[in-house]
């Protein structure tokens, strides 16, 4: 079955476009931050925080990147207006990292500064390997001026434990996920569920002792159990964590957590983009191949 998964997820580029929407439809928000910001709202109601992600990686001109600056400007804005439970997430590349250093840094001051007023909660993503170095340089300089802003880290990195190191001296505020990019080089990524999954817990542990908060974001039970047991072992304070996950995934396992007492936040993605981030997240994650083409059939015929 898992071989199978992992066929289907490397084919699903073959498959028309159509037909990909209506697996996936449940898990992007919609096309516009107007749809968006109704599911926050909906997702606020049920005691749940968001974090908004504006789909759209690798940007070619900086007009482009200028775009998604303005439009992120106005979901700010809107977050604060409507008095909802929300950040947001930046892509580096979207911001303009791989056109120019320096301008994806103005981008970047510029949307936690505006978000800072406007009380939000910055979250810089982590993207693949080639812009790791970047991304950790500029979220280090940010956070010197900045107090809301966080970053994301990625367990299956060879490099992990180091760059985890690191954060824990920077104190910084930490979503932790397995990683996203199936494609990277065994030379600097870990190929085994396993020994990614060992890494997970172990960073995990590291940020927790050491009073990092920490956004658990996983939709791996085992990994949650393990969370689990390091929160009750180490006696981390409510405030100091979060459960994260994704928008319409595993949607029965965020209620059991959150009706145990713990926070959860859910990532919500949007925009016209949804095609490519839908393809990539079944092809770092084969196992949910089986589960959203279950869930939706069951949609298709329940309607």
């Amino acid at each position: 079955m898992i071989r199978l998964n992992t066929l289907i997820a490397q084919l699903l580029f073959l498959v028309p476009k159509s037909l990909v929407e209506i697996f996936a439809k449940q898990y992007i928000a919609g096309e516009t931050l107007s749809q968006a910001l109704e599911k926050t709202r909906e997702l606020n109601d049920l005691k749940i925080g968001v974090t908004l992600d504006f789909l759209g990686e690798d940007p070619q001109k900086k007009r482009e990147c200028l775009a998604a600056v303005d439009l992120y400007k106005k979901a700010i804005k809107e977050i604060h207006n409507r008095n909802l439970k929300s950040g947001i997430s930046l892509k580096p590349s979207q911001m303009g990292l791989k056109i120019n250093k320096q301008f994806c840094f103005d981008n970047l001051h510029d949307l936690i500064d505006h978000a800072r007023k406007h009380m939000v909660f910055v979250r810089i993503d982590m993207e693949d390997t080639s812009l790791k170095e970047d991304t950790i340089d500029l979220y280090l300089k940010l956070k010197k001026e900045f107090e809301n802003v966080g970053i994301v880290m990625q367990a299956y990195l060879r490099s992990a434990i180091a760059d985890i190191n690191g954060m824990i001296q920077a104190h910084a505020n930490i979503r932790l996920c397995k990683g996203a990019y199936y494609w990277e080089d065994r030379k600097v990524a870990y190929k085994d569920m396993n020994i990614i999954n060992s890494s997970y817990a172990y960073l995990m542990e590291k940020l927790l002792s050491n009073n990092c908060f920490t956004g658990i974001a996983t939709h791996d039970e085992k990994l949650l159990f393990e969370a689990m047991k390091l929160i009750d072992k180490l006696g981390v304070s409510k405030e100091k964590y979060e459960f994260q996950m994704l928008y319409g995934v595993q949607e029965d396992l965020r209620k059991i957590i959150h009706d145990h007492g713990h926070s959860i936040r859910v990532y919500v993605p949007f925009g016209k983009d949804w095609f490519a981030y839908s393809v990539r997240r079944l092809k770092e994650n084969p196992k949910m191949v089986s589960y959203i083409f279950t869930n939706g059939i069951k949609n298709i015929f329940s309607h």
